[in-house]
């Protein structure tokens, strides 16, 4: 059974977004997914995230925020290495082939990181500077500490029109939750 609580849910900008408002422009509906790439739990919720994407298409926006977890030594620096994909434009791919081998992150590091860089076709070198000087720190200690204010305690946790969804604990029942969120807000019944 998921867990599910309010939370805030701003856009990008910082403000309250409020889908289906009279007069306001149609934007998608955002979908925080709270990850760790380190997490077998995580590469699991993968196939819910891919369903949610096709069902909704662009009216979905999945959002990754990061959450690592101290149990994971390789997690921090893959939270900052999938920054650097998505400097690179291949956020989610690389966050994808990352979470199908979390086996092998966790043996090999941080050079597995820039290895699957390269295996996308992706600039490895700039990824093992990124992971030396640490350029995206600030990118993943401010998900964390918003994750840790909302109430994220582990991973994946899913939010969406101001509720939080805990896939930590399980899974079931997850996808058809965050569906039953979505038709709401995309039909203009409320949300955050």
């Amino acid at each position: 059974m998921s867990e599910s609580s309010p939370v805030s849910s701003p856009d990008a900008s910082g403000t309250p977004s409020t889908p289906g408002t009279p007069g306001a422009p149609t934007a998608p509906v955002v979908l925080d997914v709270w990850c760790e790439l380190q997490c077998p739990d995580c590469r699991t919720a993968l196939d819910d995230v891919r369903a949610l994407r096709a069902r909704y298409g662009d009216r979905l926006e999945v959002r990754l925020r990061h959450f690592p977890l101290e149990k994971h030594k390789h997690a921090f620096a893959a939270a900052q290495a999938a920054e650097e994909a998505a400097e690179q434009g291949q956020g989610w791919p690389y966050v994808e082939a990352v979470l199908a081998r979390v086996e092998e992150l966790d043996r090999r590091g941080e050079a597995f990181l820039v290895e699957m860089a390269g295996e996308l076709g992706l600039d490895a070198e700039e990824f093992d500077t990124a992971l030396i000087d640490g350029r995206h720190i600030l990118i993943v200690d401010a998900d964390q500490a918003e994750g840790k204010a909302i109430g994220v305690t582990g991973t994946p946790t899913y939010v969406i029109g101001g509720e939080r969804l805990d896939g930590g604990r399980s899974q079931e029942g997850l996808r058809e939750r965050v569906e039953e969120i979505a038709d709401r807000l995309l039909a203009g019944g409320g949300g955050s």
